[in-house]
């Protein structure tokens, strides 16, 4: 079972909730998707980890053999190719690595070489399997990174924990497309239940089947999040209270679950409600 953990913002509590259903399982995987800002290594602290590159395929011209017909410009959405002083100019730092470029050059004058955008680090925390994305700083995109990060789950059933970006973008859209059900964490704010209202959209369109888990509840306060659950008839899976012992010991990069039994139960508990949705909303409508 793949579960996609997303937020419409960052803070919201994505990777502290992404981390713990990790270790509250008896065996599981960690994908750290968030390759702009991954910090989930920071709480598993993965033994023996090992590093590998992410490279891309960017266009590199053949001056001699270019007869300035411009396909390729006009091709490119990104601008990253211009005709200037009667040589195609390449700028990789706006360059997504499509490769339509050297596909539509009709004297086949495109070559690609390899650019390295980030790296993958991987090891293993006690059960968990650890595999996190890094994306270099100014680079156009963090698809191909994640892409690689996703490879990485294990085909034999394990479950599998997606840290997803946050937000609605692209990145977000790569990171739940393969997941089979999508966990959002949201504030118990107005600007909470905004950013709940994007992420959901979202999974609404990807048809994913979906629940809430609220963070930093609040006893006898409004939360405007629960009541957008409410109308939009969302199952809320759990409540995490505002508490100052978890974040003192979440900021200070412990992992809730083996810092304390009371934790460990309440993630037991919301792993067990996400397992126990999955099951009723993929089974036939006959065992509903």
């Amino acid at each position: 079972m793949k579960i996609a953990v997303l937020s419409g913002k960052g803070g919201t509590g994505k990777t502290m909730v992404s981390v713990n259903l990790a270790a509250a399982a008896q065996r599981a995987a960690y994908l750290d998707c968030d390759v702009e800002e991954p910090n989930g290594h920071l709480y598993f602290k993965p033994e023996n980890p090992v590093e590998e590159p992410v490279s891309v395929k960017i266009p590199k011209i053949d001056h001699d053999a270019c007869s300035g017909c411009r396909q390729c410009v006009d091709f490119c959405k990104f601008n990253a190719l211009a005709y200037i002083n009667k040589k195609v100019m390449v700028f990789d730092d706006v360059c997504h690595a499509c490769g339509g470029c050297a596909i539509v050059c009709p004297e086949r004058a495109i070559s690609e070489w390899d650019k390295t955008i980030g790296k993958l680090l991987s090891g293993t925390s006690e059960t968990v399997e650890v595999h996190s994305g890094f994306l270099k700083p100014g680079q156009a995109s963090g698809v191909p990174i994640i892409k690689e990060v996703l490879a990485k789950a294990p085909g034999d059933g394990t479950l599998t924990l997606i840290d997803c970006p946050p937000g609605s973008a692209c990145v977000v859209m790569e990171s739940i497309k393969d997941a089979d059900y999508c966990l959002m964490v949201a504030e118990p704010t107005l600007f909470g239940a905004h950013n709940l209202a994007m992420v959901h959209e979202l999974v609404r369109l990807f048809e994913k089947p979906h629940g809430v888990v609220l963070n930093k509840c609040l006893e006898d306060s409004p939360n405007p999040s629960e009541v957008f659950c409410t109308e939009q008839g969302i199952p809320v899976l759990g409540e995490i209270p505002f508490d100052l012992e978890l974040g003192a010991i979440n900021s200070n990069g412990q992992i809730l679950v083996r810092a304390q039994a009371h934790y460990a139960a309440l993630f037991s508990e919301l792993l067990l409600k996400v397992k126990e949705a999955d099951a009723r909303e993929t089974a036939p409508d006959s065992q509903r």
